[in-house]
C-alpha cells in the first residue's frame, strides 16, 4: 500500500505542474488567452432572445484593462456600463479594472442572435510588471 501511495504523489505533483504549465502558455498569448463564452437560456426581451457573456480569467495572475472586440454589436435592453461599454473601437470590461486569477465578469444583452465578441487587448501582471497586449 505504501509502495501505490509514494507512485501515486510524484504523479498528482507532474499532473499539477503540466496543468500549470499550460495555464501560462496560455496566458503568455495575452489577450488570447482569455475565454469568452456566451450562453442563453431561453430568456426573451420582447421578440429578442437574452444572451449572457462571461469573461473568464483562467492565468495564474490578474489582469486589467481588458478590451472585447464585437462588429457591429447592438442591444434591445441596457447594458450595464460599468462591465462593458464602447470605448473607441472595441468595448471595455469591469471598467478596465483588475479581474483576478480564475475571476469572471458577467454582462447580458438582447438581440436576434449572439454577436461575435472576441477578445482584443489586455494588461497583464504575470512576470511581475504590467504587460500590455493586443490581437
Amino acid at each position: 500500500m505504501a509502495q501505490s501511495v509514494n507512485l501515486l504523489v510524484p504523479a498528482f505533483v507532474l499532473l499539477v505542474l503540466v496543468q500549470g504549465a499550460r495555464s501560462s502558455e496560455k496566458c503568455g498569448q495575452g489577450a488570447a488567452g482569455l475565454e469568452v463564452l456566451q450562453t442563453s437560456n431561453g430568456d426573451k426581451a420582447g421578440v429578442d432572445t437574452v444572451f449572457e457573456v462571461t469573461v473568464r480569467n483562467p492565468c495564474a495572475c490578474a489582469v486589467r484593462g481588458v478590451f472585447l472586440r464585437s462588429e457591429g454589436f447592438m442591444s434591445s435592453i441596457p447594458v450595464d456600463a460599468k462591465l462593458f461599454r464602447r470605448e473607441g473601437n472595441d468595448y471595455l470590461v469591469a471598467d478596465g479594472g483588475r479581474i483576478e486569477s480564475g475571476g469572471e465578469v458577467r454582462f447580458q444583452y438582447a438581440w436576434e442572435r449572439p454577436f461575435n465578441i472576441t477578445p482584443a487587448a489586455v494588461q497583464d501582471d504575470c512576470s511581475g510588471g504590467v504587460h500590455q497586449f493586443t490581437l
